[in-house]
């Protein structure tokens, strides 16, 4: 697991993250599908504000309850064997499992506590675990410091959608 991480810079805006990475999903052919909790789906929607989403946009679902991870993505009692959410492990696995049942070449996703107080875990308001599983499979935790959740909310889909821009561009480099 990485360590928790404060981030340096805010990441840019929900539609000029979208667009980067839309443009490079269309460019390559690839396909992108969404795991959200906490950010409450503004990363698939930023993702669908795009004009010719279709192209790359596989489907999203958000996952806010150990009901939803069974209903909408097929979760069982063994695939959370030793795991909880809020985790990257977690968050690797949701990811994964997007990925897989989309049919998509990525799969992304983030699970953390918004605030304002902290999750059923004990994780602080502004944590968030983040992960991706396509062609190389990353994730990393980030702290906001700050409990006020729609601006976590929206810092948390800046986050996702920022590491998957990274990861684009390390990939289109190799």
């Amino acid at each position: 697991m990485t360590a928790p991480s404060l981030p340096e810079s805010l990441p840019d805006s929900l539609p000029v993250l979208a667009a980067r990475v839309g443009e490079a999903l269309r460019a390559r052919g690839q396909t992108v599908a969404v795991v959200e909790s906490s950010a409450g789906g503004l990363v698939s929607a930023a993702l669908l504000a795009i004009a010719g989403a279709s192209a790359y946009f596989k489907g999203g679902a958000v996952v806010y309850s150990r009901r939803a991870g069974r209903a909408l993505l097929n979760l069982t009692a063994e695939d959370m064997a030793g795991m909880r959410g809020e985790t990257e492990p977690y968050a690797r696995l949701v990811a994964g499992r997007v990925r897989d049942t989309h049919h998509s070449t990525w799969g992304i996703a983030e699970s953390g506590a918004a605030g304002p107080s902290p999750s059923p875990y004990g994780d602080v308001p502004g944590r968030v675990c983040l992960a991706l599983a396509g062609p190389v499979t990353v994730s990393r935790t980030i702290e906001t410091g700050n409990a006020d959740r729609p601006a976590n909310m929206d810092l948390f889909a800046r986050h996702l959608l920022a590491l998957f821009d990274e990861t684009l561009r390390a990939q289109a480099t190799d």
